[in-house]
């Protein structure tokens, strides 16, 4: 755990109860043949943290401090601190909101006799009192495990039911069905998640790796890195070929928190829906710790202010984050909205965020001999490119 930990904070970060539901949906509604946009998009999370990683190896800062350092111009800071306050610290914020429902949708359905409008507040008077105590590590690395756990099931679940390996494989060839897009984008948008790339170079740069130690820093960080999100690939990809078997082309109605258990049924019979709630309200409180987190790394980043979670400001920051997820949350207010704002200042912010960490990542005077090389430079690029297509199309769409 102390060599693979920021690389499964990373994973537990986007295994939430959103990318469940997303990968459920996935395979649901249109069988294998989005597991092209889930490679792609593990592929492109693993490039992306391991260059925000080394970043932080490397030159001691965050990829916030890092920012704020390099950009020199006052305006061309002061639009980067207002877009990365405006889409990481409200988007944050948004996405606590479902962290805290999904946890609670859990206990639910573990616990039906309680009344449901108390389970909101409940845990999100758990994560502040983690939040603020700072004990939080230890209670992380056990929700980890729970997630990891239901990981287990879903993956079991997949070889008990057996789908077909070509329809599987053939999946992973690039296609868009009708009516697949927004899907598409969904299944990208919670993998590749601009608030982890602060939060794993805000706890890298953390440990302060002395300057002998670097390459070897490097490549821990780097096999954390792949090994940790891979595992989210995985799991995301049993979620969705899970579904595919247990609802593609039949007529089960809304698939809903309640049916989606039913992926499970082969495997685990009656007990399907307790252990999926389970998962669920681990992902959710895992999420829910771990975004107010990413927002303070963020916020506080950009501000010039410490990235330490004892630090008063940094508190404030991620209480704030979670108090406004609870009121959403609490309130059955509508989201849509924030949620809008949300999406529509993250498909801003991801690909200035990409473009300013490759230009990082090639600067000597930051990087050294840790530049990019020309096959990194090679395979980021495309990326890049086509993280700023998706988030021009998904403003277009939004407006």
């Amino acid at each position: 755990m102390k060599k693979f930990g920021p690389g499964l904070l990373v994973a537990a970060a986007f295994i939430g109860p959103g990318t469940i539901t997303t990968a459920s949906v996935a395979g649901a509604n249109f069988g294998f043949t989005l597991l092209w946009a889930l490679a792609f998009s593990v592929f492109a999370t693993i490039l992306l943290q391991s260059m925000a990683a080394r970043l932080a190896v490397v030159s001691g800062l965050d990829l916030a401090h890092a920012l704020r350092a390099n950009i020199t111009h006052p305006i061309a800071q002061l639009i980067a601190i207002c877009l990365v306050i405006g889409a990481i610290g409200v988007g944050s914020a948004a996405y606590e909101a479902g962290n805290l429902t999904g946890a609670g949708i859990g206990l639910q359905a573990l616990f039906t006799e309680v009344p449901s409008v108390v389970w909101v507040p409940l845990i999100a008077f758990v994560s502040a009192a983690l939040l603020y105590s700072g004990v939080y590590k230890l209670i992380e690395k056990a929700l980890i495990a729970l997630v990891l756990l239901m990981s287990l099931v879903f993956i079991s679940t997949l070889f008990i039911a057996a789908p077909d390996i070509m329809q599987l494989v053939g999946g992973f060839r690039p296609s868009i069905p009708d009516g697949s897009v927004v899907t598409i984008l969904a299944l990208i948008g919670t993998t590749i998640v601009p608030y982890n790339l602060f939060l794993h170079s805000g706890i890298i740069a953390r440990e302060k790796t002395p300057p002998e130690f670097t390459e070897k820093a490097v490549k821990t960080h780097n096999m954390d890195t792949t090994i940790s999100v891979s595992l989210g690939g995985l799991i995301t990809l049993a979620i969705v070929a899970t579904a595919s078997v247990a609802f593609f082309g039949q007529s089960s109605g809304p698939l809903n928190a309640a049916n989606m258990a039913k992926q499970l049924e082969p495997l685990l019979g009656s007990y399907a829906q307790y252990f999926f709630a389970l998962g669920l309200f681990a992902a959710g409180m895992t999420s829910a710790v771990t975004a107010p987190l990413a927002g303070a790394y963020a916020v506080c980043g950009m501000l010039g202010w410490k990235l330490n979670v004892e630090d008063r400001r940094f508190k404030f920051i991620a209480l704030a984050i979670l108090a406004f997820g609870t009121v959403v949350a609490s309130l059955s207010l509508d989201p849509v909205a924030i949620i809008i704002f949300a999406q529509a200042t993250n498909a801003i912010l991801l690909p200035i965020i990409c473009l300013y960490l490759l230009w990082l990542l090639n600067n000597t005077n930051v990087m050294g001999k840790f530049k990019n090389s020309l096959l990194l430079n090679c395979l980021s690029i495309p990326v890049v490119l086509t993280v700023v297509g998706l988030s021009a199309y998904k403003l277009y769409s939004l407006i």
